[in-house]
């Protein structure tokens, strides 16, 4: 639930390719029972497809439940939040910038909420000094708009 002074919400939701290819391979899997138990156990393949597909229902839901919000002066990244005082400059990344910071030009110690669906990201600098977090690296679909929200907040509530 978001609140009235809520500056930026977005869903990381997995793409439908994921559903589909998923499906796909449970309903190989679901042939190969079928071919491979003959008539012995005619209802065995249904029911292991059944709470296969309820597993990836559970997985791809849970993995595309992660939610960034900028709201009350927080932000908020998958279950991780902070203080947006706390936060430096936002800056929104291109493919190829994101592909750097993600890789050879990463930080060990930064906080990463990074979905492999989503080329763009947006790194925000982290300034507490009780903090070793030297940023957060956050896949986006918008990542102009979330850091413009974030870079707003900030300035409002410093």
């Amino acid at each position: 639930m978001t609140s009235r002074a809520t500056a930026y919400h977005e869903r990381l939701r997995v793409p439908l390719r994921w559903w589909a290819q998923g499906t796909m391979f449970i309903a190989t899997f679901w042939l190969a029972m079928v071919v491979a138990l003959d008539a012995t156990a005619p209802v065995l393949p249904w029911l292991v497809t059944g709470v296969l597909l309820g597993l990836l229902a559970l997985f791809l839901r849970s993995y595309g439940d992660a939610r960034l919000v900028v709201a009350d002066g927080w932000f908020r990244a998958g279950r991780a939040r902070i203080e947006v005082v706390h936060l430096g400059s936002a800056e929104a990344l291109d493919e190829e910038a994101t592909r750097f910071v993600s890789g050879p030009g990463a930080d060990a110690r930064a906080f990463l909420v990074l979905r492999p669906y989503l080329k763009q990201a947006v790194k925000v600098e982290v300034l507490d000094p009780a903090d070793p977090t030297p940023y957060w690296l956050v896949s986006s679909r918008h990542p102009q708009a979330l850091a413009d929200a974030l870079n707003a907040a900030r300035t409002e509530h410093a």
